[in-house]
């Protein structure tokens, strides 16, 4: 029977069990992808439906604008979402890991999506309080359009495809604005070659996250000696150079400025400290991922370590989070940032979509 307004959810409930029977969900309900709904996905951006705009080729699939349109509407994006779900789609495959076997691997790595610009005020991304956590609809919503693309798209399934010995807690789920009022640096999209002031999103592939919970101290070589054993530790250690992005909340970030280090000064601290001695690594049964001779094993170059940051690339650097505890935290990046920020599309044509009808089709 319709209720008052002419919503009919016996209707609705019929189509999101239409979804799950076509096997398009991630698990959770879908929305309906009407092809009404679609087009005003699509009317937000200058792209042909039919343009190209990912191709996974192991496993001879691509996405085009029309497919990514239609997993964004059943993710529960508002239409005006998707130019930043092009942006970070985009993102996320300029990535060597993603376009690799980073979407099969054993590792079930999530992207990690960071926005930048006056578009996390203008569609409520959450940049502040809880990024890491539920609550807000753009945050929620546009990576979960990535995981039903590498679904729908791409044909990458659970214990198909996708051989995650046990995957990463929310794995298409952490997508944050940039804390840029409090940071003390040039926003993070700058350093993928975006201006500041532009609305840009920059994505990566993580494998875990680790929080750096240090309100202890006041000094700014104690937090950074605290990150520094966090990416260190032997259990995130599988080759001999690794990445990881540091996520400071506003606190830490701040300190850092005040004691006198930029962003790059950051980085360069954590280059030359982050690793373990060859002696470390052979207790964790890992000493052939040292770059130190094992003579440097014994007492002579047990103090040396082998350092596993690269470059400054390897420890990208974000600010985010509210400034009510210092607490950073650790994402072990999948390969290597790609370095590279993408533009948000601004279309004269783009406008709030109206919320759509529950008819299913696709």
């Amino acid at each position: 029977m319709a209720e008052a307004g002419g919503l009919d959810p016996d209707a609705a409930q019929a189509a999101i069990e239409h979804c799950y029977q076509q096997d398009w969900s991630d698990g959770l309900p879908l929305v309906p992808a009407s092809r009404p709904l679609v087009d005003k996905f699509l009317a937000q951006t200058s792209h042909d439906p039919d343009e190209v705009i990912g191709t996974l080729p192991q496993v001879g699939r691509d996405c085009t604008v029309y497919l990514a349109a239609v997993n964004a509407a059943m993710a529960g994006c508002r239409p005006e979402y998707f130019p930043v779900v092009l942006a970070a789609f985009k993102a996320i495959m300029a990535e060597r890991a993603a376009r690799g076997g980073g979407w099969q691997s054993t590792s079930g790595p999530a992207p990690l999506i960071v926005v930048n610009g006056p578009v996390r005020a203008e569609l409520g991304f959450n940049s502040t309080g809880g990024i890491f956590g539920p609550g807000f609809r753009p945050n929620a919503t546009v990576p979960r359009a990535l995981g039903l693309i590498v679904r729908n798209a791409f044909g990458v399934r659970p214990q198909v495809l996708e051989q995650a010995t046990q995957g990463v807690p929310g794995r298409w789920a952490v997508c944050f604005g940039e804390n840029e009022e409090e940071s003390p640096w040039e926003p993070f999209s700058a350093d993928g070659g975006v201006p500041a002031g532009t609305s840009a999103v920059s994505a990566t592939l993580l494998r875990t996250c680790e929080f750096v919970d240090n309100r202890h101290s006041h000094q700014a070589e104690d937090v950074l000696w605290d990150l520094a054993d966090t990416i260190s530790r032997t259990g995130a250690q599988i080759f001999r150079e690794s990445a990881a992005a540091v996520i400071l909340c506003p606190e830490h970030a701040q300190m850092f400025a005040a004691a006198g280090y930029a962003k790059a000064d950051v980085q360069d601290w954590l280059r030359q400290r982050c690793g373990r001695t060859p002696a470390d690594l052979e207790r964790a049964g890992k000493g052939d991922l040292s770059k130190i001779g094992n003579d440097a094993a014994g007492p002579a170059g047990a103090g040396e370590i082998s350092p596993i940051l690269a470059s400054r690339r390897s420890v990208p650097v974000i600010v985010a989070g509210a400034r009510n505890a210092a607490i950073s935290m650790v994402a072990r990046i999948f390969g290597e940032w790609s370095g590279t920020a993408f533009p948000v599309e601004q279309p004269a044509s783009a406008a709030a979509g109206d919320q759509p009808g529950t008819v299913a089709a696709r």
